[in-house]
């Protein structure tokens, strides 16, 4: 059915199925989340609580999860933290208060804390050589497509009632069996001396080609979460009065062009080397930054976001391949979710940090910003990243 044949597979499709809940916590919730601000009678910066609730717990507890999953093995932690994914946030549906809801997705945030790092330890532990790039690829296809399609089915259920879209939880139990039945646990060497554990880790991330990487995945973050997912929606309704609607199936031709060349990042890593790849990225989004406020035809918007999605197509696979190469078996669970922490970091600094732009030269102010920023990727990239 397949020619390549890591999609013959049943192991990447358990994946594919663990990444698919990674992403659902967020994305299918926002377009419910007016409706819920008004049924509930909240203010917005309420109802935005939702979604700090939910990803503040990553920041604190991916390293430790990343501990655990190399001292107890993967599938020790990643099980549990599905069903309380599952559980905790199905719980939602039943209750209307404010407060029990905030809890609630506390503790939703604390299952999905390791589920989004330990995907790709998961690919890191499977797969090797040529192939490693390749099921990074096809990951990142599956991620960016339901980041596309999430909103649409969680705007669906919340046209039934506000609660609805907190049954897509439930799909984390069948993706936990599938774990528990279709995976085996890897064969990875388990450390014994916990202490030099640490000090082993200590020793890698002081790598600079690792502190480049984790450099790298910060500064994509704050152009993702800044740039591209706080002030598009702006200037699209600024520049184009266009409505929520609209905006979002915009910015979903950045998801689908993602998802498109994704799924031909390992035979471009084959042909160019993963570094040459990150380079293309930061410079798209160099032009990207200088493209978009400047932009007055509707129908021109799509080219910088077709090429904001082909750079995050190149960037983040190249990125999650070159720190699955670096990390040793031993401690490849804490090094992936260090680059969780990593990312949830970037998120959160992003919207602040282009704001900076914003307040200083309005919308112009914040892209530039980007491009700024961009430059400094591609320097750091340039300058630091040894590798082959």
């Amino acid at each position: 059915m397949f020619k390549n044949p890591i999609l013959c597979e049943r192991t990447i499709y358990v994946i594919f199925g663990i990444t698919l809940i990674a992403v659902m916590g967020v994305a299918s919730l926002t377009p419910a989340l007016p409706k819920i601000a008004d049924t509930l009678n909240l203010s917005k910066s309420q109802v935005a609580l939702l979604i700090s609730a939910f990803t503040l717990p990553g920041i604190f507890l991916t390293p430790l999860a990343g501990i655990l999953a190399d001292r107890f093995g993967r599938k020790k932690i990643i099980v549990p933290a599905l069903f309380l994914f599952a559980i905790s946030g199905f719980s939602i549906f039943f209750t209307a208060d404010y407060h029990y809801i905030i809890l609630l997705r506390i503790l939703q945030g604390i299952g999905a804390a390791p589920i989004g790092s330990l995907n790709t330890t998961l690919i890191g532990d499977y797969y090797k050589g040529k192939k490693l790039p390749e099921a990074m690829g096809y990951n990142a296809s599956v991620l960016s497509l339901s980041t596309a399609s999430y909103p649409l089915f969680g705007g669906f259920l919340a046209a039934i009632g506000w609660y609805y879209p907190f049954i897509m939880p439930l799909l984390a139990v069948p993706v936990g069996l599938l774990v528990i039945l279709g995976v085996k646990e890897p064969e990875i060497e388990k450390p014994k001396d916990f202490t030099q554990y640490l000090k082993s880790i200590s020793v890698s991330v002081r790598k600079r080609e690792v502190i480049s990487i984790f450099i790298l995945g910060i500064l994509t973050f704050i152009i993702l979460y800044g740039a591209f997912l706080t002030y598009v929606p702006f200037l699209l309704n600024q520049n184009f009065d266009l409505s929520s609607s609209q905006i979002g199936l915009i910015i979903s031709a950045s998801s689908i062009t993602t998802a498109i060349v994704s799924s031909r990042v390992g035979k471009l890593t084959a042909k160019f080397g993963s570094v040459n790849l990150l380079k293309s990225a930061f410079i798209l989004y160099f032009f990207v930054n200088l493209l978009i406020p400047n932009i007055t035809n509707l129908v021109l918007i799509f080219l910088p976001i077709i090429l904001f999605g082909t750079a995050q197509a190149l960037n983040i696979p190249s990125l999650q391949t070159l720190l699955a190469k670096l990390s040793p078996d031993e401690n490849r669970g804490a090094f992936m979710s260090l680059n969780g922490m990593v990312i949830r970091l970037g998120q959160t600094l992003g919207p602040m940090v282009i704001g900076i732009g914003y307040s200083i030269y309005g919308l112009n102010g914040a892209y530039y910003l980007g491009a700024i920023i961009s430059l400094l990727g591609l320097l750091v990239t340039i300058r630091f990243m040894e590798l082959k």
